[in-house]
């Protein structure tokens, strides 16, 4: 159930985007930060709901039912099926298409955030921002692993991220500071687009 930290931050907000986690959250408002965008001045908060399985409750307190304001939504391919249903329950229409969801501002990442940024920056510049942060070495010192040999760049960076608590959070922000801003990935442009 939503805690009341996130019923007074979405009781002030005209839109609310629901996102699966802090690393989304920390993803969209630093892409909104580069598109000269003031969340908190429109109006927009952009709430980490703490998995896809708690969309519903969220549906429930901030759509049609409960404070009907403007939603919007990103989650990761291998949840679309919960936000789907959850939106259908909360009476955003039924047999939600991805395209229907995308109509109602719900956007469906292709494998996950982490996987869209590193699609859109290629391999060597998600290395270069590693290698900023000083952890060039964990990520060959991974690479070296017989379990990883063969697998490619994109996939071994992607494993990388979540190998230890709260590289996600930490390189959402940097993995978007470094994105040329014509090859934003769709999904987050299209949220932003919606609110």
């Amino acid at each position: 159930m939503p805690d009341d930290r996130h019923t007074r931050e979405s009781s002030f907000a005209r839109s609310v985007v629901l996102v699966e986690g802090i690393s989304d959250q920390v993803a969209l408002e630093a892409l909104a930060e580069r598109r000269g965008r003031n969340l908190e001045a429109e109006g927009i908060s952009i709430v980490p709901i703490g998995g896809a399985q708690a969309i519903g409750n969220f549906l429930q307190l901030l759509g049609p039912a409960g404070s009907d304001v403007r939603l919007a939504g990103l989650c990761d391919a291998g949840e679309a099926r919960d936000f789907a249903r959850a939106l259908a329950r909360a009476g955003f229409g039924t047999d939600l298409t991805r395209a229907d969801m995308e109509r109602l501002g719900f956007y469906v990442c292709v494998a996950d955030l982490e996987d869209e940024l590193i699609r859109s920056l290629g391999a060597a510049s998600v290395e270069q921002v590693i290698d900023a942060q000083g952890e060039l070495g964990a990520f060959r010192t991974l690479q070296k692993q017989p379990a990883q040999r063969g697998r490619a760049d994109e996939q071994l960076l992607r494993r990388f991220m979540g190998t230890r608590g709260g590289r996600k959070i930490q390189y959402a922000r940097l993995l978007v500071d470094a994105l040329d801003l014509d090859q934003v990935p769709r999904p987050l442009d299209g949220v932003l687009a919606h609110v």
